[in-house]
């Protein structure tokens, strides 16, 4: 919906970043730096080439973001539209407070690389921990709100070993804040914000709760430890804040879907060209996966693979990867990249060998048929629900499986045959939106998954030649008005198709 706002905000909305002229505003010298006598020059005095932040920005750049854009793909004005919208349902005066994600650790002092907790992220395309996000509610139209966001400062020492921080001018000047603070200011600077809010949204767990001794974010400890030491500032009214934005995130914007398509399209082509080739460790197939998602142009992987050869396809989270691969059974893999921070999930089944014997095109077709049938009614005039599509798609894989001489084959048995959901969303996870029903009707911009499968035991229960196979085929589609787009269709999946690569 396109709506008007105020100018002031308008002017705002834009990066300030404007390497055509001298658009950096003067930086305050550090403490640490006046006590020690430096004198730190301002932006005005530092070219673009020597700037540095923690993350990608234009100017540094160029290769990964276009002007305008905060994270690829994804501009300034967006992020404040999402602000704007998420203001537009809070009441009035409310606050939302959103804590960064901690970095991770493997073990001691190991660490994954960082990312961002995905609410805090969609808000304000900030990327750094121990950072926390403040939105408040000002008025009754829309862009009526306050953006202060209080991060780390920089300091050189700690960034020569950990690399370079945005800083607290970067959150005014790149990423749009009204107000910006350090983060050691947050125990003085927080209840002032909070003291005449008429509620608080957040997800911070409450002090001394298992979930807030469970967590490691210590941007989340911070706040929470504030509100144990002093409750008489923090309103009495606590709302979750998840639904509110579960329900602006599950809408896909046409910026974000082209991020997805783009991450479908490159893993899809990785994906068919693996089937091109003839593998016989399961962790070669994996490394080659990783690295070809990055060298073809995504981020990264999205989510660890699974690469299941022969009877290990009969674990749905199978993800050691460390077998032999039998020649003459199937391979199955689940796996997808991930392009400007959006996902895209994948699963294709095919032959090690390249050709697939009867019982196993018997199988596999019999998936396919009902995948394609399911991805038909991922478009907004059928007007179901992922869970209605699920049972669609188990009363499919019933008559197939009827068909395909399982005797006395029934619901329940469909049940223990194909066991999890047949989708889910996807967008900046690859369970998206947690919490957001299965049972709302799909609408143009949701963006789903579609993912029967099969695995069938090896007992004597099931028809001695398909006992020990897994089958699973699925697209990431997003929903459209009378059709389904699907993001991944460069991952072949007919029979022929599949086949033909190795001809």
């Amino acid at each position: 919906m396109n709506v008007s706002r105020p100018v002031s905000r308008a002017l705002r909305a834009a990066p300030r970043l404007r390497p055509a002229s001298p658009w950096w505003r003067p930086l305050s010298p550090s403490a640490s730096a006046a006590a020690a006598g430096r004198q730190l020059r301002p932006f005005s005095d530092v070219s673009a080439a020597d700037l540095q932040f923690g993350q990608p920005v234009h100017e540094t750049h160029p290769h990964i973001l276009k002007a305008g854009e905060i994270t690829p793909g994804i501009t300034a004005q967006e992020y404040h539209d999402r602000r704007a919208r998420l203001a537009e349902r809070l009441p009035d005066n409310a606050v939302a407070v959103l804590a960064a994600a901690d970095l991770k650790y493997r073990s001691g002092a190991v660490f994954f690389p960082y990312r961002q907790d995905s609410n805090f992220l969609y808000l304000t395309g900030w990327n750094e921990g121990d950072s926390v996000a403040v939105i408040r509610k000002t008025g009754k139209d829309y862009g009526d709100y306050e953006f202060h966001l209080f991060a780390r400062p920089k300091e050189p020492v700690a960034e020569q070993w950990m690399g370079a921080r945005n800083g607290v001018q970067a959150a005014l000047d790149i990423f749009n804040a009204d107000k910006a603070d350090d983060i050691a200011r947050i125990d003085r600077c927080l209840p002032e914000i909070l003291k005449g809010a008429s509620r608080v949204y957040t997800d911070i767990p409450k002090p001394g709760s298992e979930q807030n001794s469970a967590s490691n974010g210590s941007s989340s400890k911070l706040v929470a430890s504030l509100m144990n030491s002093d409750k008489s500032w923090f309103p009495s009214v606590r709302i979750p804040l998840y639904p509110v934005i579960n329900q602006l995130r599950a809408i896909k914007s046409p910026a974000e879907i082209a991020n997805m398509r783009r991450a479908g399209q490159i893993s899809g082509r990785v994906i068919t060209d693996a089937m091109r080739r003839s593998w016989t460790r399961e962790k070669d197939l994996h490394a080659f996966l990783d690295y070809r998602f990055t060298a073809d142009g995504c981020d990264g992987p999205a989510y660890v693979p699974v690469v299941a050869g022969g009877r290990n396809g009969l674990c749905i989270h199978y993800v050691v990867n460390n077998n032999t691969i039998p020649q003459d059974e199937m391979l199955l893999v689940d796996a997808g990249g991930e392009y400007g921070t959006y996902i895209t999930d994948i699963s294709r089944t095919w032959p090690a060998s390249g050709k697939f014997s009867p019982a196993q095109r018997d199988l596999y077709e019999a998936v396919l048929t009902v995948q394609r049938s399911s991805v038909a009614l991922c478009r907004e005039d059928a007007n179901l629900s992922l869970d209605e599509i699920h049972e669609h798609t188990s009363a499919g894989l019933l008559e197939q499986l009827k068909s395909l001489g399982f005797e006395g084959v029934t619901s329940r048995d469909v049940d223990v045959l194909f066991p999890h959901h047949v989708g889910h969303y996807v967008g900046l996870d690859v369970h998206d939106v947690p919490g957001y029903g299965r049972r709302t009707p799909l609408r143009k911009g949701h963006c789903v998954t579609i993912e029967p499968g099969i695995y069938v035991p090896d007992t004597d229960r099931w028809p001695e030649h398909f006992r020990g196979m897994g089958v699973r085929i699925e697209d990431s589609i997003c929903v459209d008005e009378t059709s389904p787009y699907i993001f991944t269709t460069e991952a072949v999946k007919e029979v022929a198709d599949i086949e033909a690569l190795r001809d």
